[in-house]
């Protein structure tokens, strides 16, 4: 067989395998949404805390199909089993090293991880203390996966609960801590229905006077008016989800059903919808959370393929590979298989993603070309040359 051409390598299906190799980047990954199940077996036994199952598979299983109940309340409410074993430093720190190490067997480059302080000081902690255990975490789990061949880079970002009143505390917290521990940015979660991100306006002004980036969680429990107000009052640069954006869009249940790129021109963009697209604000999609939290019915019907060929900025993540039991790869592999992704598609969300990272410029350049650049090409000819 002779080789294929550029075009017919680019049209071929990616295989699991390759997925798999490909330099990923994640933006919205929930540290307490990503933890190994053998490890809050072996945490909860040390302080006593009483789990749903204490079988590793069986744990495993429990927290999906908690998760998968299509409310985003009823989703939250398997953090509490994690939230509980992360009361330490020690298990902070064990937390994120191992995060990191799971990240980068699946191919990641580049991870944020975004997560409260605020909830883990049960057992003593201070908001600093906690801070700096997740940093140190994070730089063990860079150092052993660079010592295994897998280099990746990893921030934090430290995140309030938009349904408490702290919000001030950790963005001062998170403006105190810019550049150490690293720490790169600012985000708000939890409930979003009723908790519009203008009741943490002075976090928000407080952060932009100090140029400290925020995300915010939006438009996935809540409508566009939650996307408008974390644009105006959260001053986001990248939105934490954004899926129901299309409710600002007119034209999109035709062009959704019949799945084709010439009907795109019939699509109409209200205010809200234009400003995100055209100002290249960042949607951190998260297809299999949207679909177990009721944000779409399924990944083939997640807008993120519709957005993607409208030109939003377009990034693909896990949002808590615990809960929602998986990994960059899966959701990938998920987007080729039914959404009918391409290589080619992969890719350009992967650099999208890289080039919107809350790092200063020069890193950013450093990731695309020294991590993901040379994998990609190597990629590419390996695809030519099969």
């Amino acid at each position: 067989m002779g080789r294929m051409t550029l075009s017919e390598t680019s049209r071929r299906t990616p295989s699991l395998e390759e997925i798999i190799e490909i330099p990923k980047v994640v933006l919205h990954d929930h540290l307490d949404g990503g933890l190994r199940p053998e490890t809050i077996i072996e945490l909860a036994a040390q302080i006593g805390y009483t789990l749903p199952s204490t079988d590793v598979e069986g744990l495993r299983t429990w927290f999906v199909e908690a998760a998968d109940s299509g409310s985003l309340p009823r989703y939250l409410e398997t953090f509490d089993h994690t939230i509980a074993v992360m009361q330490t430093a020690e298990a902070l720190e064990r937390v994120a090293r191992e995060s990191v190490l799971d990240l980068a067997a699946d191919g990641v480059v580049y991870a944020e991880q975004r997560w409260a302080p605020e909830q883990h000081l049960r057992e003593g902690l201070s908001l600093q203390d906690a801070v700096e255990a997740v940093g140190r975490g994070l730089e063990a789990g860079e150092q052993e996966a660079a010592a295994a061949g897998r280099p990746i880079v990893t921030r934090q970002l430290v995140t309030a609960m938009r349904h408490a009143d702290r919000s001030d505390e950790i963005a001062a917290l998170t403006i105190a801590n810019r550049g150490k521990h690293r720490v790169i940015g600012f985000d708000i979660a939890g409930a979003e229905l009723g908790f519009p991100a203008s009741n943490h306006a002075s976090a928000f002004d407080a952060l932009h006077r100090a140029y400290v980036p925020a995300t915010v969680h939006a438009g996935e429990a809540d409508g566009v008016s939650s996307i408008a107000d974390a644009l105006h009052a959260g001053r986001a640069l990248r939105l934490g989800h954004g899926v129901r954006v299309i409710e600002d869009m007119t034209g999109v249940e035709d062009v959704m059903a019949k799945r084709s790129k010439a009907d795109l021109r019939d699509v109409g963009l209200g205010p809200v919808a234009a400003w995100v697209r055209d100002r290249r604000v960042t949607m951190e999609l998260c297809p299999s959370s949207n679909v177990q939290t009721g944000g779409a019915t399924s990944v083939r019907d997640h807008p993120i393929t519709l957005l993607k060929n409208l030109g939003f900025a377009v990034t693909v993540n896990t949002d808590n590979r615990l809960m929602s039991g998986t990994s960059m790869s899966r959701e990938m592999h998920l987007l080729v298989t039914e959404a009918d992704w391409s290589l080619d598609d992969l890719l350009a969300v992967t650099l999208t993603a890289a080039w919107a990272a809350f790092i200063p410029l020069d890193e950013r350049q450093e990731v695309v070309e020294n991590l993901i650049v040379p994998r990609t090409t190597a990629i590419r000819e390996e695809r030519q040359n099969a």
